[in-house]
């Protein structure tokens, strides 16, 4: 079945997904072209043209500046990237494992990275109608439900991101009083960042379910959600 949602979106509007390489990203430009209420989804990646690549300032501002270039209003981005594990870095399960080159990295992917993608693409959005701006956070980065510890880098990046998604989106607020800007926990989803760590009896998620749900609760946020945190059945989740 087709995904068609997305009605409250103004018509004929363009749509950009970052991080349109991974399986989260994928899944998102496969729904947002199913939909066709865009006129054109466009993806970026760090192998697409132009590359984005987010520990390369230049690379996002060339890319930012190439979406304001084609014409039409950019009325939906989504931030679809991020860093648990990979290069010999695995999530700690102990203060004795914390390095400081795997920290550096994961906040440089999963916290500046999107900060710099807010400063580039956040004064694209129209100033009147709706508009989004999501970037993916984890539940894990939420402070208040952290009741088994570990995993320190990929938590503090992520609890990191949601504090810079909630502080941009009161600054929008003012420029963009119809838009939005939010950060989504897109749940346990087969993909290479979190697969291998999906456990028996977790709702594991493919990647065309998790993003179907994530763009179901985005149509139905309004300026009130902007700057909170969400679940992909649009459920606050505590900071």
């Amino acid at each position: 079945m087709k995904f068609s949602a997305l009605s409250s979106f103004p018509a004929h509007g363009l749509a950009v997904v970052i991080g349109a390489g991974g399986g989260i990203g994928s899944g998102f430009v496969a729904r947002l072209e199913e939909a066709a209420c865009f006129s054109r989804v466009i993806a970026l990646s760090r192998s697409s043209t132009p590359a984005l690549d987010l520990t390369d300032e230049a690379s996002i501002a060339a890319a930012a500046a190439w979406c304001a270039k084609l014409g039409g209003e950019i009325r939906l981005v989504i931030d679809a990237t991020g860093f648990l594990h990979g290069d010999g870095f695995e999530p700690e399960k102990s203060w004795r494992q914390l390095d400081p080159a795997h920290m550096a990295h994961s906040f440089a992917v999963n916290a500046i990275g999107p900060a710099l993608l807010m400063k580039h693409f956040l004064p694209l959005l129209p100033r009147q109608g709706k508009a989004v701006f999501a970037s993916l956070s984890a539940k894990v980065g939420s402070i208040g439900d952290n009741r088994l510890g570990g995993w320190y880098s990929y938590r503090a990046s992520k609890a990191a991101l949601n504090q810079l998604v909630h502080t941009a989106a009161i600054e929008l607020k003012r420029s963009r009083p119809e838009a939005i800007c939010v950060a989504l926990h897109p749940g346990t989803v087969d993909t290479g960042l979190s697969g291998p760590f999906a456990k028996t009896g977790l709702d594991v998620q493919t990647p065309a379910q998790s993003t179907t749900s994530l763009l179901a609760a985005l149509d139905q946020m309004t300026p009130a959600d902007s700057g909170g945190f969400f679940d992909y059945r649009g459920d606050a989740l505590p900071w």
